[in-house]
């Protein structure tokens, strides 16, 4: 085995040397940071020595094992395809040092799962927890002449409950919506040379108009050190210079004729940082920049200040024979190739953190891009798990925010209601960190915060008729509703439907969301009403379509697993690509409706009223009013409303009815009402209000009531009756009735 790892070793060196031909030796041989690159560098891919074992406490002392590294046990490129839960592997190799000029020598891990300990000659380098982000060490003091060796281990406990797991399965089988596990080491191993003082990490911001800031942190501080930067195209270069001063060490600028990245234009320019004292360079550090802005201006998310429709895609970065790992740097440019085919202009990564080189593609493809924790997995119950969340994510954030694609941050996806309050210390959290990117609290379910800065939801839902009605007058400007009422809304927030669509197509034993159609014809019938209701409502921002590829047994992508056409692209870029109404829709300065409005009916942000309520159907003919157990409104079960809920409602239907006074019938009268989900009105008896097939809403909402259903009120004593069905996920009812 000696002299495979003596020969990957001799490849990697001439690698390094400018010899991409022998590239095809070593797998993943390309450079894994581009946004941080030096000049010398060495690929450690390629046959490891492997042990694993059940026993946490046992360590190997013979390897029996080969594998190929950077992918994973579980996968097929890593020559053993062992899917079965295992909890400890370790690895070994062998190197011989290059004669490079830097002074020192840096080992990177660019993501091992979960918990990892790195040793080099004996000597503990690493401790890391977490299974996404890089475990850097600095290894000069460990190394020595001649042959040196590398040892790691990785503990994964998918069963623990304080791993973040994503869409990892718990078990050794795939099932359902989750899939083969990661075990170990998934991304690429590798050294670089740095200087004697080096740039331990720096942070870059660009905007549209030409402004930049570049902030170092060197590494061995020395006297008089200053931050040299470049920033260059084939238009020319400009230089500009740091004062000497201690870290950090931060230039400004103003970048003239900027050039801003775009979708359409995603220019970029080479950026060079250079440490530098008493004139000599101490190091440097290749990167990249994007000019460009994104920012919120009411419900819009603009991009260098227009309205850019985010026609998104799932992703959620699985191979067939790689698992969580890509085979190839193509593969990861084409995965974006043929998401813009389709008609996509940006991703969701779904679960996964995805690895830099993905996200160096992006900013070269003008592809927007939301990054993602792989939040599945944990218990949220358990405070031990807030250190492995904040710690992690927080790395994630450092990893990522010089990348240009990454337009937003979504640390949480389709989460518990125990998960609520890590959920509100990350999101404030991120957005302190990075201000210049949107963030949301979580994807789907479980919203908890009383001021979020971006409102989503997912559905599922297979009609194309009732998707319409559930979505195309949502998130309007809510002008006809007093200050009370809007609760999130009062600053009329971005909102997408985050996931939506997944239809299946030849399943055989696997599965997509609905029946299957039966036809081509069917297929497009549905892709085509169900993604121009999104299109159509001027007041979202974009839409997250499930999913750019098959993942295992889940087949509700538009490419199968192994990246193949399943109908042409031409068709599903006329739908996705169609005109959004969003991109030419006009939002004007919005305040909320005059409070002139009289209070006939109050809803729990009025006051605590009581009405009378039964569980099941009324004995007698009950819409003129019935009697039950007084309970005080608003009822339900619903993340994130916990503050309005008076009362618990678990059940599939709830009655209630209250009398009220009218001193003299409203010319003008209206419903606001919050339901979740199949609601009817009535007063007096008479019916008044029906919510439309499959609708509801999540926030008070204003219904003017037609001379028809105002003629039901009359002066004196007056009876309004509800009843609300809950067809599955969180539920809600409360109202209130006001006249004018």
């Amino acid at each position: 085995m000696q002299w495979r790892l003596k020969f990957v070793l001799l490849v990697s060196v001439l690698l390094a040397l400018g010899l991409p031909a022998m590239a095809r030796d070593i797998p993943r041989p390309e450079h894994p940071l581009p946004i941080a690159e030096r000049a010398e560098w060495l690929n450690l891919n390629g046959p490891w020595e492997f042990w694993e074992t059940q026993d946490d406490n046992a360590e190997p002392t013979t390897f029996p094992d080969e594998i190929i590294v950077p992918f994973a046990r579980e996968s097929k490129l890593s020559g053993l395809e062992r899917t079965e839960a295992v909890r400890n592997v370790w690895y070994r190799r062998t190197f011989t040092m290059p004669a490079w000029k830097s002074p020192r020598q840096r080992l990177h891990i660019m993501a091992a799962d979960f918990r990892t300990r790195v040793w080099v000659n004996g000597t503990l380098v690493a401790t890391a927890i977490g299974g996404n982000t890089p475990i850097t060490a600095d290894i000069t003091a460990a190394l020595r002449a001649g042959e040196n060796e590398i040892k790691v281990h990785c503990f994964d406990d998918a069963e623990g409950g304080l791993q973040p797991l994503g869409k990892q399965t718990r078990k050794g089988g795939s099932q359902g919506i989750f899939y083969t596990r990661t075990t170990g080491i998934w991304q690429t191993v590798w050294l670089e040379g740095v200087g004697s003082s080096y740039l331990r990490d720096f942070r870059v911001r660009a905007d549209a108009n030409g402004f930049f800031e570049v902030v170092a942190e060197p590494e061995y501080v020395q006297p008089d050190m200053t931050l040299r930067v470049s920033i260059r195209d084939i238009q020319g270069e400009s230089n500009f210079n740091s004062n000497p001063l201690t870290a950090p060490l931060t230039v400004q600028g103003q970048f003239m004729n900027v050039r801003p990245w775009s979708s359409r234009d995603p220019h970029l320019y080479d950026l060079t940082l250079q440490l530098v004292r008493n004139g000599q360079v101490l190091d440097e550090v290749n990167s990249y920049i994007g000019f460009r802005t994104v920012s919120i201006q009411g419900p819009r998310i603009l991009i260098n200040g227009e309205p850019v429709f985010q026609r998104l895609v799932l992703d959620q970065g699985f191979y067939p024979d790689g698992v969580w790992t890509a085979p190839s740097d193509e593969a990861l440019r084409n995965d974006i190739k043929l998401a813009q085919d389709v008609g996509f202009n940006g991703a969701r990564l779904h679960q996964k953190v995805f690895e830099p080189r993905f996200l160096y593609h992006a900013a070269k493809m003008g592809y927007l891009c939301w990054g993602e924790y792989p939040s599945y997995g944990p218990d949220y119950d358990n405070p031990a798990l807030n250190r492995v969340w904040v710690d992690e994510w927080t790395r994630v954030m450092q990893r990522d925010r010089n990348q240009t694609a990454v337009i937003g941050w979504c640390p949480f996806n389709e989460t518990p209601r125990e998960a609520i309050p890590l959920q509100g210390t990350i999101y404030r959290m991120t957005r302190l960190a990075d201000p210049g990117r949107p963030a949301i609290e979580t994807s789907g379910w479980s919203h908890g915060l009383s001021d979020p800065s971006i409102l989503d939801a997912h559905d599922y839902e297979q009609d194309p008729v009732v998707f319409r009605r559930r979505w195309q007058g949502h998130n309007s400007k809510p002008n006809d509703l007093p200050a009370r009422y809007l609760g999130r809304q009062s600053n009329w927030i971005p909102f997408m439907v985050s996931e939506y669509g997944g239809i299946g197509w030849n399943t055989g034993e696997g599965w997509g969301y609905g029946n299957p159609p039966k036809t081509q014809e069917e297929y497009f019938t549905r892709l085509r009403g169900l993604t121009l209701a999104l299109l159509d409502n001027p007041n979202h921002f974009g839409f997250v379509y499930t999913q750019l590829t098959d993942v295992e047994q889940e087949k509700n992508g538009v490419y199968t697993y192994d990246r193949k056409p399943k109908f042409e692209a031409r068709l599903f870029r006329e739908i996705f690509g169609a005109r959004a109404a969003y991109e030419q829709a006009e939002f004007p300065a919005w305040q909320p409706a005059m409070d002139d409005w009289r209070v006939l009916v109050g809803s729990a942000v009025d006051a605590d009223h009581e009405w009378d309520m039964l569980l099941t159907p009324p004995a007698h003919e009950w819409t003129n009013g019935f009697k039950g157990e007084r309970a005080k409104g608003g009822f339900g079960r619903k993340d994130g409303f916990e503050d309005l809920i008076r009362t618990p409602w678990t059940t599939a239907d709830i009655y209630l009815s209250r009398s009220f006074e009218v001193t003299s019938a409203p010319a003008a009268a209206r419903l606001v009402i919050h339901y979740d989900n199949a609601t009817k009105v009535w007063i007096n008896g008479k019916l008044v209000w029906e919510s439309p097939a499959g609708a509801w809403n999540d926030g008070y909402q204003a219904f003017e009531l037609n001379a028809a259903a105002r003629a039901a009120l009359k002066d004196g004593t007056n009876t309004i009756v509800v009843h609300c069905h809950q067809d599955s996920g969180g539920q809600f009812i409360d109202l209130a009735l006001l006249g004018r």
